[in-house]
């Protein structure tokens, strides 16, 4: 890969500039030289974008990251709402017991609704770096369309290196994707 600093750039346009305006004695021939350098100096920086598939970062791979992040957001509010209920309902059991044991385990209690509370900040961070990721993908974007559109030729698919295991092994599915309890279910129950 080619790397051209914005020095190098400059240098170019700087030189066509000069030449232009120095004076009109300036063959033509020359005048075209330098240009056709600083074309093929744009299209060899066009060249290097797309060789390191940019477009996956609009297309999949911040797209993917939000998704999971909402998804962990999701997750952590469902297990928040899930262990306060619970307190609360320990609470009402042991409203009948003695004034020792009452007072013991509501104090617990509400240690653990205290606890909590971490799904609000998590939440916030993590919605701060899904803002993060979508200006990104905002700056990616217009670097691209710099260039111009994308063409289907210059998308070329990533080569998978991971072993059988490792591609099995995606961990938690979001929510409407992968395999439901109940098909896994039906699966087991054709081999009864």
């Amino acid at each position: 890969m080619t790397d051209y600093s914005r020095d190098q750039v400059m240098n170019v346009i700087s030189s066509v500039m000069g030449k232009v305006n120095s004076s009109q004695a300036q063959p033509l021939e020359h005048i075209q030289s330098e240009l056709a350098g600083l074309a093929k100096t744009i299209d060899d920086l066009h060249d290097d974008i797309m060789a390191t598939r940019s477009h996956d970062v609009n297309d999949k791979h911040i797209p993917t990251a939000t998704d999971e992040l909402d998804a962990v957001i999701g997750a952590t509010e469902n297990a928040s709402a899930t262990i306060m209920d619970s307190c609360e309902a320990i609470q009402a059991i042991v409203e009948k017991s003695d004034d020792a044991t009452k007072s013991g385990v509501f104090e617990e209690t509400t240690k653990i609704f205290e606890a909590c509370s971490f799904q609000d900040i998590t939440g916030q961070r993590i919605s701060k770096v899904i803002n993060t990721l979508k200006d990104i993908e905002a700056t990616v974007d217009n670097l691209l369309n710099l260039f111009g559109p994308v063409n289907d030729s210059d998308k070329r698919e990533a080569v998978d290196t991971r072993s059988e295991d490792e591609k099995l092994m995606n961990g938690p599915q979001m929510n409407g994707q992968g395999v439901s309890q109940d098909d896994i279910d039906k699966l087991l129950a054709e081999f009864d």
